[in-house]
């Protein structure tokens, strides 16, 4: 059972003042309890060291890939495919954050990946604010946590601006209506001003995208882009969008190319090319004979998961919108539970390298009902 610390929750209106006014149960509470993980400053580094790992691993599979033109096995549509090629060739250092999701690595447990959300990541303002947040408000002057995001994301956009020698402007849109994609973007946007760039926000559907540069509603330009919206969405839904960014300079945030790391598929494809990696589980594109898991290869929140016995009886699943996406099977792992029997499922965002810890509470298939967990290290 993981190791926790009992706390005072951070107040609602506190939660709201910086606002976090999404991620509630069904009784109405924000989805932060009274209680954080505590992990030993080994643990947190192991987790670490899986992402940068598997990071360099995803990198290798990635050109595989590209080389060998698997677009088709990933699910990825044949009007993604130009994008993604120049993308890889002329962005390669220009993925913006993304987000490992791991189990084991407490109880005693081998760390494994789960999957990969390399595009629009969700939990970042939970990892990176709330729960450091948590600590402060419990007088925890001195505890240490698994978290520098804030920091790996504005030396990222540092970085960026520095590539141009005229002046940099970032652009940072969401959808309308989605108050987590909206603050998460927000956030995203400040980070950036910290670190010294010229940044605005507009909303997508304010967004001009008719001039061979991305706009704001002003008519400014600018040369990088940060949509909070998903790749394959575009591919799939938005296929004027999609025809209009194929010729724009305005470079895009997160590159098309993750669009690669965020398939499933990938999964099979990492564990042809490093089957005795301590760090994956047995995957295909067929049911494999044993306990697994069945899940599309683009999907969110569990929706379409199943988890199915070596008798190919299904144990538990969950509905949703992606029925018609093509479907992974991977190796079935343990998550280290409480007492209680729910599941907690680490999270380590990466940008250049990993950045930050968060843990998640919840079912055996982790949904949009998970609860954000925080933590704080120990010496031991």
């Amino acid at each position: 059972m993981p190791n926790f610390l009992d706390i005072d929750p951070v107040p609602d209106h506190l939660l709201e003042e910086l606002g976090y006014r999404w991620g509630r149960d069904v009784d109405g509470a924000y989805l932060l309890k009274e209680k954080i993980i505590q992990l030993s400053e080994n643990e947190a580094l192991e987790f670490y060291k899986a992402a940068d790992h598997l990071y360099e691993m995803y990198e290798e599979a990635a050109e595989y890939v590209i080389q060998k033109k698997l677009y088709n096995a990933l699910d990825i549509p044949p009007s993604m495919v130009d994008l993604i090629q120049e993308s890889w060739h002329t962005q390669r250092d220009q993925h913006l954050y993304s987000r490992f999701d791991l189990s084991g690595g407490l109880d005693g447990l081998p760390i494994k990946l789960i999957e990969f959300n390399a595009d629009t990541p969700t939990m970042l303002l939970e990892s990176s604010l709330l729960q450091w947040m948590l600590v402060q408000y419990n007088k925890m002057d001195d505890a240490k946590q698994a978290n520098n995001i804030y920091e790996a994301l504005r030396e990222k956009f540092a970085s960026l601006s520095q590539k141009n020698e005229q002046y940099t402007r970032f652009l940072f849109s969401s959808v309308d209506g989605i108050e987590e994609e909206i603050q998460t973007t927000k956030f995203l946007q400040r980070i950036a001003r910290d670190a010294g760039v010229v940044e605005n926000f507009s909303f997508m559907h304010d967004t001009n995208f008719q001039t061979d540069l991305i706009r704001d509603s002003n008519n400014v330009s600018y040369d990088y882009w940060f949509k909070l919206y998903p790749w394959e969405d575009v591919a799939f839904d938005e296929k004027e969008l999609l025809e209009i960014l194929h010729s724009v300079k305005t470079k895009v945030l997160n590159p098309a190319y993750t669009l690669l790391y965020q398939s499933k598929g990938m999964l099979k494809i990492l564990y042809d090319l490093f089957p005795r990696s301590e760090y994956l589980l047995e995957s295909s594109f067929t049911p494999l004979e044993k306990k697994h898991v069945k899940k599309p290869s683009f999907g969110r929140e569990g929706a379409n998961v199943e988890i199915i016995d070596k008798n190919s009886q299904v144990l538990s699943s969950r509905s949703g919108p992606y029925e018609k996406s093509k479907s992974i099977y991977q190796e079935f792992a343990d998550f280290a539970r409480d007492d209680e029997g729910n599941f907690y499922q680490a999270g380590v965002f990466f940008s250049t390298k990993a950045c930050g810890l968060g843990f998640r509470k919840g079912s055996e298939i982790m949904d949009d009902m998970s609860q954000f967990v925080g933590h704080i290290l120990t010496s031991q």
